[in-house]
């Protein structure tokens, strides 16, 4: 009872203050939520609690991602990691940092926070979210140094690519996706929705 009475003050903490202006440092002193919020261009934004296509994409995504990038220490990816930099704190679904990027103790544990913009964002577009904010949160870290994003739309059968200064681009079926060049991954669109079949 009191953990569920805690995280409905965070939401109604999060939900009064979404509407007013907070510097990042204000938003960063405000307990976490579950779902995690994010802060972009001033505002608080609480992600939507993930559903089976979503929490299926997310798992069998980075566990592809870290069976070539871990070995090699080439890249790892991260769920739900909260990585802040510039004006802008996020959780992506998946924070991708190449292998030099990621923060590590003198132990050689992986640090605890993120002060960096991932190398490569991957986002989950939920039957409930608002696309045109998932794309601004991955034009977001586009401008603040990440250099490939990927938006998939398992409503839709298709994944927007964003790198650099190009323009988005819509890629379906068999087209090839781009991924970090340090790895060795050649991964259709129709391979990421094929992760949704268990059987």
């Amino acid at each position: 009872m009191a953990i569920a009475s805690d995280q409905r003050q965070s939401l109604e903490l999060t939900k009064s203050l979404s509407t007013n202006k907070l510097s990042i440092e204000e938003f960063l002193a405000l307990p976490e939520t579950k779902p995690a919020s994010e802060y972009i261009d001033g505002q608080i934004y609480q992600k939507p609690m993930p559903q089976f296509q979503h929490s299926t994409f997310q798992i069998e995504i980075a566990t592809a991602i870290n069976l070539i990038g871990k070995p090699q220490k080439l890249a790892f990816a991260f769920p739900e990691l909260r990585c802040t930099f510039g004006d802008v704190s996020i959780v992506p679904d998946i924070a991708v940092m190449r292998w030099a990027n990621i923060p590590f103790l003198p132990n050689k544990r992986v640090a605890n926070e993120a002060p960096v913009a991932p190398d490569w964002i991957i986002e989950i577009l939920s039957p409930d979210q608002s696309p045109l904010r998932v794309m601004n949160k991955i034009s977001s870290a586009i401008t603040n140094g990440s250099e490939l994003g990927w938006l998939i739309s398992p409503a839709q059968d298709f994944i927007m690519v964003y790198e650099g200064d190009r323009f988005p681009e819509k890629m379906i079926g068999k087209d090839v996706l781009p991924v970090l060049d340090v790895l060795n991954w050649q991964v259709t669109v129709d391979d990421v929705f094929n992760l949704l079949c268990l059987e």
